[in-house]
């Protein structure tokens, strides 16, 4: 009998990642807020729950993709309560990237139950989600790691234990923070190359070939026309959004603050995130890789 997978947060990314899960042959429970996330998650394979108890009814794990750590923590202690809902032996894993102490809170929490419980917040974006290429940054006991991978390998190529509960969230911010560091310098570099009369294509090939060669570069071109199938090339919809990229810069400026850490260039991309975002309010549900009109 196929077991059971309890799903919360069907966005962008908890869509795709339940619907790899029902691939592999796993029965997904799934429940949003959002009625038309479950309709799809539904016509992708997944039942419909009712509630928050009726998903995890029988569930052998539990997956949230949750948008921040307040809404994590009232779904599993605060308001829902769902460390007390799950079933003896239920293993639970927070894919949401938030705040290394709301992670911690809720395996304190589990401990107390006795309830097994890792957070394991991700990369990869949209497309590593719909892939199944994601990879995984988990913080919680290495045993319940290791039984986590039952499922996590469907959904992502590597699965990483970073340390003890609040682990995989410190893992994820500082990962972010780079990633906003490069994707900025790589518009910036294209966009001086652009205004001195270079073909941002052509820009794109010499520094894939150099030393300046990075993800954002390789992986996710932020001018639009130089790559197929990449947010900049629709208009910069549909991938990560610029709001969760200050979100996550954010919670990397707290862990930098209660660490005493210097982050300068962290800093900046935060403060230049800021500003794009303020100088026009739709652009915080553009891509991240937008940034690239900042410039111009």
């Amino acid at each position: 009998m196929a077991k059971k997978v309890a799903f919360f947060g069907l966005g962008n990314m908890g869509g795709p990642m339940a619907a790899n899960l029902v691939k592999a042959g796993f029965q997904v429970s799934a429940f949003d807020l959002m009625p038309a996330s479950v309709e799809k998650a539904v016509a992708d394979g997944c039942s419909a729950a009712a509630n928050e108890k009726d998903a995890v009814a029988g569930a052998d794990f539990v997956v949230s993709m949750l948008p921040n750590g307040a809404i994590a923590e009232n779904l599993y202690i605060d308001d829902v309560g769902l460390l007390d809902l799950v079933e003896p032996g239920a293993l639970l894993i927070d894919c949401s990237t938030v705040a290394a102490a709301s992670s911690r809170r809720i395996g304190e929490e589990a401990t107390k139950r006795k309830v097994r419980v890792i957070d394991a917040p991700v990369s990869g974006g949209v497309a590593g989600a719909e892939a199944g290429t994601l990879a995984f940054m988990c913080g919680g006991e290495a045993t319940d790691v290791e039984a986590a991978k039952e499922i996590l390998q469907h959904m992502g190529a590597n699965i990483f234990h970073a340390g003890p509960s609040g682990a995989g969230q410190v893992a994820k911010a500082c990962n972010n923070m780079l990633l906003a560091v490069h994707m900025i310098g790589t518009a910036e570099a294209l966009q001086l190359g652009v205004d001195n009369g270079l073909d941002p294509k052509t820009l794109s090939e010499i520094m894939l070939k150099s030393s300046g060669c990075n993800w954002s570069l390789e992986k996710y071109n932020p001018y639009p026309g130089v790559m197929e199938g990449v947010p900049a090339s629709r208009d910069y919809s549909g991938g990560f959004m610029v709001k969760l990229m200050q979100k996550d810069l954010g919670l990397a400026m707290e862990a930098a603050l209660a660490s005493k850490s210097a982050t300068p260039m962290g800093a900046l991309a935060n403060n230049l995130y800021g500003l794009y975002a303020g100088s026009d309010e739709s652009n915080v549900d553009l891509d991240f890789s937008s940034i690239q009109r900042f410039f111009k």
